[in-house]
């Protein structure tokens, strides 16, 4: 069962720079269901075109609005109550680190799209192994 379809929200979010001093930014979320484990950001500065991506499994999404999660280059935790809090996430680029705050609420109705399109365990039956396996010997016969 491949269904093809995308979700795109959004959203308003704070860079976190201290205590005191936040600064307003946008963050793009971006669903494929050709892509069923992925969730594209996009952020960028109110006056800005000039986005910076990550990508961000959305079971981490998912999990981040619960309790805290991840490793590494990223991490997600909620603080206060489901849909009625803020979801802070932090993303560590080479070259520092960001704090962004975002409204649960907001995440909680982009992941509720996503899982309407993919619903959460099925995301396997969205992947298209052929497409892929085929891709992965294009790019192995190209390298000798």
């Amino acid at each position: 069962m491949k269904s093809t379809g995308t979700v795109i929200r959004g959203l308003p979010v704070q860079l976190v720079v201290s205590q005191e001093m936040s600064l307003p930014m946008c963050m793009r979320l971006r669903y494929e269901s050709s892509d069923p484990y992925a969730v594209r950001v996009a952020f960028t500065a109110d006056e800005s075109d000039e986005a910076v991506e990550w990508i961000i499994g959305r079971d981490l999404l998912i999990d981040g609005l619960e309790r805290p999660v991840g490793e590494g280059d990223v991490r997600i935790w909620p603080a206060g109550e489901r849909d009625r809090g803020a979801v802070y996430i932090v993303l560590k680029p080479p070259d520092g680190v960001a704090l962004l705050e975002a409204t649960a609420q907001d995440i909680n109705r982009f992941l509720h799209e996503t899982e309407a399109l993919v619903p959460r365990g099925s995301e396997s039956e969205h992947i298209d192994s052929d497409a892929l396996l085929r891709h992965l010997l294009a790019e192995g016969s190209a390298g000798r």
